[in-house]
């Protein structure tokens, strides 16, 4: 794909970057594990190839290291373009998963916060905590904990590293496995109350936080009419977030093999409007259809899709033969739908360049554009908890389905074809609780 060209040609240009700052892993942990002791985790095997494996049990590498055994891990939007092998730098068996909860086994030496024993849900982002990033609350964008210099070269900076996100992201192995090791874990690491069960702690991860993230980045407030594409986890909670920040008015735009998701969602927020693209009237599109329902426009835009879905055959053709790594579509739709100095917000990935960009519309009636960026999870994840405590925010309506660690292969294949009626998983590990209350009980594939 276009974005693993670009990337590889700027490798062969600036060369391979390096971590001096923390020990990155190898992802199927050679040289970093426990001899002799196996554990489980998902691996990238190639595009579209998943295969669960045996590798050695992480150890303690640095100080500050905390090793948790996982009790809780699940599959993310944007861990379909790790599948689909959009994302550069992938290699066989890189260890997948960014959202995960445990149980702490055991502790580096300079950790303060934590003990074995705790239960914990691990951020996605990896922060030291101590950057001018991190001390601005920008944890999502940590200076120190990836070097990786083909970022650097193509975005003028670089994010965090992150679990279970490629070389890209620092090679730091994933969740998705029995056992991950989480660097910095007096950061990364949130305390788990004993009244939230692993079913509701574990999306603070990424998609309750990277929601909130999205809807207060790009400035929600009472009164507003907010228009969403995209109605999969993110853009669900994103919906429910605009009605808790005062919208008046709440519109999730999603179609094709993801319709389904509209009735889902109308019964989870009875109040919700919505536009199935793909049965639209003759002649209207989308940007239309929302001009009718809102004079003028939405106040708001929310992109809670990403860029690697074109719709159209020209960005499909584009995309294939590697001139744009990511369709423009969508942000026309919501730059032209928009009221004259609307707001909209990407939060779907985005991973390098696009095509026909519509810069006029975004120039001439005053549309700001935001990217809402990876979330800095550390920021909101003590307030999201306290709202899940007092049962403000309830994860569980997104969740719809638990599997075994074991059948991740199939589970993958499952939600890249949006299986009707797959919204968010639970994967569970030999070490999990059994299913909560409220929570959906075990599937074996």
């Amino acid at each position: 794909m276009a974005l693993a060209q670009a990337a590889n040609l700027i490798e062969k240009t600036i060369g391979h970057g390096d971590n001096a700052t923390i020990t990155t892993d190898i992802s199927n942990y050679d040289g970093h594990g426990i001899e002799g002791t196996r554990i489980l985790a998902t691996t990238w095997q190639g595009k579209n190839q998943i295969k669960v494996v045996e590798i050695a049990k992480p150890k303690v590498i640095d100080s500050g290291d905390v090793i948790v055994r996982i009790t809780g891990s699940t599959i993310c939007g944007s861990d379909l373009h790790l599948y689909h092998g959009v994302i550069p730098q992938m290699e066989k068996g890189d260890v997948l998963g960014h959202e995960c909860c445990g149980v702490i086994e055991s502790v580096g030496p300079a950790t303060k916060k934590f003990r074995p024993g705790e239960r914990v849900v691990v951020s996605f982002p990896i922060a030291c905590g101590k950057c001018m990033n991190c001390q601005r609350e920008f944890f999502s964008q940590c200076s120190e904990t990836n070097q990786n210099t083909i970022a650097n070269a193509m975005y003028g900076n670089r994010t965090a590293g992150m679990f279970g996100y490629s070389h890209f992201t620092g090679g730091f192995a994933g969740g998705q496995a029995e056992y991950v090791r989480v660097p910095y874990g007096d950061v990364n690491l949130l305390a788990i109350p004993k009244d939230i069960p692993d079913e509701k702690a574990l999306y603070l991860s990424d998609v309750i936080a990277t929601s909130w993230h999205c809807v207060v980045d790009s400035g929600v407030q009472n009164g507003d009419v907010v228009a969403i594409w995209g109605g999969g986890p993110i853009g669900q909670m994103c919906a429910q977030f605009s009605f808790y920040h005062g919208a008046k008015r709440v519109i999730v735009i999603d179609g094709g093999a993801g319709a389904w998701r509209l009735d889902f969602l109308k019964r989870k927020l009875p109040k919700l409007e919505t536009i199935d693209f793909t049965h639209l009237p003759k002649g209207e599109s989308v940007t239309s259809i929302l001009k009718n329902l809102v004079p003028g426009g939405p106040d708001v835009a929310l992109e809670c899709a990403a860029g690697e879905y074109a719709k159209g055959w020209a960005h499909y053709f584009e995309q294939l033969l590697g001139l744009e790594t990511d369709t423009s579509e969508l942000l026309n739709e919501m730059i032209t739908a928009v009221r004259p100095f609307g707001r909209v917000g990407v939060t779907g990935v985005y991973a390098g360049y696009t095509n026909h960009f519509n810069i006029g519309a975004l120039m001439q009636t005053g549309v700001h554009l935001m990217g809402n960026g990876q979330a800095p999870v550390h920021k909101y994840w003590d307030h999201l908890m306290h709202l899940i405590l007092i049962n403000e925010i309830n994860p569980l309506d997104m969740v719809t389905h638990r599997y075994r660690l074991e059948d991740m292969a199939k589970v993958y294949e499952m939600f890249d074809q949006r299986k009707e009626g797959l919204q968010k998983v639970f994967i569970q590990t030999k070490f999990s609780e059994p299913a909560a209350q409220g929570a959906p009980e075990l599937i074996i594939l």
